[in-house]
């Protein structure tokens, strides 16, 4: 992997440490008087990692050691609320931080805002969302994800062991990342268990490899992403499933680049019999870069394939929860630039304190296996043990 691309994909994971939250599981309640509400929500979590890396060439063997975030970065937002006749006016706001700060630069903390939007809805006709927030592409497939709270995979070649951010989880092997963006979602009422969610969302460039600086990439319509959702109960089993996708048409106004059509789907069941959790994905692409829908890449998209799948389990008893986890995606040369195959095996160990703080240990070994050639092999083994806050 080339400098370039390696100093790309270390500022992608940056991008990750801001970029991603498990639903809180409390909020403080600031306000709540004449039928309007404010409230604040928040998760902190650090790890001590150990990584033992073995990649092809000898200079990058190492273990290295750590203290950072896990697959979940830092973050606090509020929550606005309004009651208006029948209607239920909303909003959210969320700040993301890393604690990682630059090895050159002691305050280069990074700040940023990934959630900023407004919603209306009603029991009748349920909710419109317009603002900033994650996609419909792949959200079930990570927010469903056994190891949410975990650490994950780090992978060497991407440059996650030495960087500031979060590790990946099963980031690249199992989903794609559903990067936040602007959009306009519609999400039906809950009908029986049967929930619809669509979008339109602002495109993004994937053509720019244009003769010259004045051509142009441009979309005519923007990205079209759905979810659907279905949960019932059978034989005592509580079953959630899902099925989501996105299309988007990149061209550009110089006729000899080739226009980048993009589609996705993903897909999968999760079942809760009493303390059992078992949870099946996976997901299929073209077009779309293996580790993230936001199509990091741009021209190196076209006819692009890949495809990959996560299997979990993970049983609970009293304070604790124990979780298996292996994920495998399958890419035919976009992600490093060369067909590569990328594959997760983790186990983890919760114990829940209380009902806010978390302790976490994991095993985690990610393995890069090349298609073409052994240049990008690598197996990398991290042990990670650390603690989660929220409220």
């Amino acid at each position: 992997m080339n400098n370039k691309n390696k100093a790309c994909y270390s500022l992608l994971a940056a991008a990750i440490t801001l970029a991603f939250s498990l639903p809180a599981a409390a909020e403080i309640v600031l306000y709540d008087k004449n039928d309007t509400t404010f409230s604040t929500d928040g998760y902190f979590n650090t790890f001590y990692v150990n990584s033992d890396v073995d990649r092809a060439g000898e200079q990058f063997d190492r273990d290295q050691s750590r203290v950072k975030m896990g697959f979940l970065p830092n973050y606090i937002g509020f929550n606005f609320g309004k009651q208006v006749d029948d209607l239920k006016l909303g909003g959210r706001s969320s700040f993301w931080v890393t604690i990682n700060d630059s090895e050159t630069n002691g305050t280069a903390t990074a700040i940023d805002v990934r959630q900023f939007y407004g919603t209306a809805s009603n029991d009748a006709w349920g909710e419109v969302l317009f603002g900033k927030d994650f996609g419909l592409f792949a959200r079930s497939n990570i927010l469903l994800d056994e190891m949410l709270t975990g650490y994950g995979q780090v992978s060497d070649t991407l440059g996650l062991v030495d960087g500031g951010g979060v590790s990946f989880g099963n980031i690249g092997t199992g989903y794609p990342y559903p990067f936040p963006t602007s959009q306009i979602t519609y999400r039906s009422p809950l009908m029986g268990g049967l929930r619809i969610a669509a979008g339109i969302m602002d495109p993004v460039d994937t053509t720019d490899d244009a003769s010259s600086a004045l051509d142009k990439a441009y979309q005519e319509a923007p990205r079209f992403e759905t979810e659907i959702t279905y949960q019932f109960e059978v034989g005592g089993a509580q079953i959630y499933s899902w099925v989501n996708g996105m299309q988007q048409s990149s061209d550009n106004t110089d006729d000899s680049v080739e226009d980048v059509d993009s589609t996705g789907v993903g897909y999968g069941v999760q079942a809760k019999m009493g303390n059992l959790s078992l949870t099946a994905s996976g997901f299929q692409a073209e077009g779309i870069n293996p580790f993230f829908t936001n199509n990091a890449g741009e021209a190196q998209l076209r006819e692009v394939d890949s495809e990959g799948y996560l299997l979990q389990g993970s049983y609970r008893f009293g304070k604790n929860r124990v979780a298996l986890s292996y994920g495998k995606t399958e890419d035919d040369g976009n992600g490093l630039g060369s067909a590569a195959d990328y594959e997760t095996r983790g186990i983890a160990f919760f114990h829940d304190v209380n009902a806010n703080l978390k302790l976490v240990a994991e095993l985690n070994q990610f393995e890069i296996e090349g298609q073409d050639s052994d240049a990008l092999d690598e197996e990398t083994r991290t042990f990670a043990v650390g603690a989660a806050l929220s409220f």
